[in-house]
């Protein structure tokens, strides 16, 4: 299929985005100056008040050092009780200002907070479903999830708390410097000595920390990655004994994040200790040439107390204009992740192409996973509108990727897959979907409502209007009985946390959504295999209705139900082999008389079903 890129011009900047194997590509500084900008003029309003608020808070702050300074000025200068009453009273007041304001400032800062990260998780729910089937398919899922939760919460938080306390700590630092330098110049060049720490530990930090954190936040998706195939694919897992195997791939997965940690901390350790030394130097030079100026009368002292209480007040913002930057860093990082979902590939926007019935014809397709991963070769096959067709072979000969072929998944790397006379490539998803579906063993229900579940794919949005429609496809697929069980029929709530849906049931569901969807071909490959024998006969009874009057395309490793086939194909290394009828290969004494006897003599093998339902 051909793609555009999301962003005009040729893509990403090769010289900035940058794609690890096997992972998404992470934004340059380029896209993350545009989301800058973006947003500074979206949020303009807010910003200002935000900042605003600060300024008034920081302000607020500031004059208490200075009404401190002047009343041990007066009491040395023995001046009256109701003098220094009105000092105190007025410090509290200024104090209780400071606390609204900074809370005040506080809210409207979590608020934008809450904004951006709103608009962030929609944008890329947006477009992680604007990709390709086949982009989504290829990169790993904990990549996916951990940019659209735990890296859309770091930004959040960077822009909640960093960029806040940020400015705030640079702005105060501004005016406290300027305070310290208006109150006593001479006591302000103890500031001088504290420089060195501050920038060069900075300095020594600040890129080692930046490729730390980036490393992090991908292996955190790879501990991400192994916890949800584990959780999606337990059954599996348990079956096969792969239980220690995957335990192994989460502690690798998890001492990696663990050194990674260790090597911040150590950075920290280093850089943290230096900061310090940034503000105790310089304290300790104030109070020395304070000391030393009050004795020769070169400053009062008030101006030292002023001073000393300012210069004590630059340790808190200087710590946070470092420490916050310092998790700005971790924004940044998770940022460039959550932009590189854009340069990826968006599905081209295409008109309806116009289709001369629903015959479908593979000539010379071959598809591979990479260069040296082929998986299909040669394939030439014709399937007529309504015919039923069973696909079957070993393990491993190309059946599922055929599947996928078929259903628009994949593109073949060689050779052509049309519909109606149509190259499948040339389709827009909406119109391909009308004409083709792939159903797989494995079916999502998704939280929210029955009605919610199954206009999925575009019913209606009037609940009464459309409400026989669903009841008639969920009549259709025999899960009409269950739906009236519960206790707001088609809204009620189902999935995790609310009604839960038998995996029989999740399947019939998917059925219906095919009902209402309505598609002219199905691939099926294996839609009961996950089921016990009891709910595969229900979903089969389900599928026989839906089937009728449609070209079905069936994926088989179970050969129960092949007689029925109109034909069958046989595949092995990634061709077909072998295309007829049943009594047609059977008769041939070739793959498929292989693999019906192998069947055949193991179904006689296996012990009676003992308690089966009458």
């Amino acid at each position: 299929m051909t793609t555009t890129p999301t962003r005009a011009g040729a893509g990403p900047d090769p010289a900035e985005a940058v794609t690890a194997p096997g992972r998404l590509p992470l934004a340059g500084r380029t896209d993350v100056r545009a989301w800058v900008g973006a947003f500074l003029r979206r949020e303009a309003r807010r910003l200002a008040l935000t900042f605003g608020l600060f300024a008034a808070a920081l302000l607020a702050g500031l004059v208490g050092p200075r009404l401190l300074g002047r009343l041990v000025e007066s009491v040395k200068d023995g001046t009256s009780t109701g003098r220094v009453d009105l000092f105190a009273l007025v410090f509290l007041g200024v104090l209780a200002g400071h606390a609204l304001l900074a809370r005040a400032a506080r809210t409207q800062a979590t608020l934008l907070g809450e904004r951006v990260l709103a608009a962030t998780r929609e944008h890329f729910v947006r477009r992680v479903l604007g990709l390709p089937l086949a982009q989504v398919e290829s990169v790993g899922t904990g990549d996916l999830l951990s940019r659209a939760t735990t890296d859309a919460d770091r930004l959040n938080e960077s822009i909640r708390q960093a960029v806040p306390r940020i400015a705030l700590a640079a702005v105060t630092l501004v005016f406290t410097v300027a305070a310290i330098v208006l109150t006593s110049p001479l006591l302000s060049l103890a500031l001088l000595a504290g420089l060195p720490f501050a920038v060069l530990s900075t300095w020594w930090y600040r890129p080692r920390a930046t490729r730390a954190y980036e490393r992090l936040l991908a292996q955190e998706a790879d501990v991400l990655a192994v916890v949800h195939e584990t959780a999606r694919g337990a059954a599996t897992v348990e079956s096969l004994g792969l239980g220690s195997r995957q335990r192994a791939r989460h502690g690798r997965a998890v001492d990696a994040v663990v050194r990674t940690r260790q090597r911040t901390t150590w950075l920290q350790t280093v850089w943290f200790p230096s900061l310090d030394l940034a503000t105790t130097v310089p304290m300790a030079l104030t109070l020395l040439i304070g000391g030393l100026a009050y004795q020769r009368g070169a400053v009062g002292l008030a101006e030292v107390t002023a001073v000393v209480l300012y210069v004590q007040a630059l340790g808190e913002p200087l710590d946070d204009l470092l420490t916050w930057t310092d998790e700005l860093q971790i924004g940044n990082a998770a940022l460039r992740r959550i932009l590189g979902v854009d340069l990826l590939p968006n599905e081209e926007k295409r008109p309806p192409a116009p289709t001369e019935g629903h015959a479908i014809r593979l000539e010379g397709v071959g598809f591979g996973y990479g260069p040296d991963r082929a998986v299909l070769t040669g394939i030439d096959l014709d399937i007529e509108p309504g015919e039923r067709l069973v696909v079957v072979g070993a393990s491993g000969a190309g059946k599922s990727t055929l599947g996928k072929l078929l259903a628009g998944v994949h593109h073949p790397d060689r050779g052509t897959v049309r519909i109606g006379g149509v190259e499948v490539s040339a389709l827009p998803v909406e119109q391909l979907r009308r004409e083709i579906v792939l159903v797989t063993q494995e079916q999502h229900v998704f939280s929210g409502t029955l009605r919610d579940n199954l206009t999925l794919t575009g019913g209606g949005e009037e609940p009464e209007a459309e409400d026989r429609p669903l009841w008639e496809a969920l009549e259709t697929v025999l899960l009409a009985d269950w739906a009236r069980t519960l206790p707001d029929g088609l809204d009620s709530e189902i999935g995790p946390g609310a009604a839960p849906v038998p995996p029989s049931a999740a399947q019939q569901l998917a059925l219906a959504r095919l009902l209402i969807c309505d598609p002219h071909t199905l691939v099926l490959d294996e839609a009961t295999a996950l089921l016990d024998s009891t709910a595969s006969r229900r979903v089969e009874r389900s599928l026989a209705a839906l089937i009728e009057g449609r070209t079905v395309i069936s994926i088989v490793h179970r050969l129960d139900s092949v007689r029925d086939a109109d034909r069958i194909a046989v595949m092995d290394h990634g061709r077909i082999v072998e295309l007829g009828s049943h009594d047609k290969l059977l008769a041939a004494q070739g793959a498929y008389a292989s693999l019906w006897h192998s069947w055949e003599s193991a179904r006689s093998d296996e012990p009676p079903a003992k308690g089966l339902p009458g």
